[in-house]
């Protein structure tokens, strides 16, 4: 058993380091877009994450759906709407993560940032891999036409 699940993992690392690459990739333009529009524009630390991740969004299911994933069938629709389900707990996630440890806890924005990013990449791999991005299977006509 032990074998085997090392086996899988061990399977999994392409396809892993290109999620990776795109998230380390997101991770740049995010703090990017954080500070470009905290310190540049001025807006408040929520404010500011909570506009950035639009374009994170777009940015990640793209890379990850044709790169990553490798998933180019037609399956947008369903495929979009699972990823905001997942986007929109992750949202929620990341905003209230800086409620919490920068504006009433004072710690740093940017390292908070840093964490809950981090906390997320830990379990979206998998949802991406097995819910958001996960390969239908193809109905069969059982000899009807």
């Amino acid at each position: 058993m032990i074998k085997k699940t090392i086996a899988y993992f061990w399977s999994l690392r392409r396809q892993f380091l290109k999620y990776f690459a795109v998230g380390i990739s997101a991770v740049i333009l995010d703090m990017g877009s954080l500070i470009f529009f905290k310190e540049i524009l001025g807006m408040a630390p929520v404010v500011a994450v909570a506009v950035n991740q639009i374009l994170i969004l777009i940015f990640v299911f793209t890379l990850n759906k044709y790169w990553s994933f490798q998933d180019h069938s037609l399956a947008t629709h369903r495929q979009i709407v699972r990823f905001l389900i997942l986007a929109t707990f992750n949202y929620f996630f990341a905003v209230a993560a800086m409620y919490v440890f920068n504006h009433r806890i004072k710690f740093d924005y940017r390292l908070v940032r840093l964490v809950s990013i981090a906390a997320m990449v830990s379990w979206n791999f998998f949802i991406y891999k097995y819910w958001v991005y996960a390969k239908q299977p193809q109905p069969t006509n059982n000899g009807v036409e």
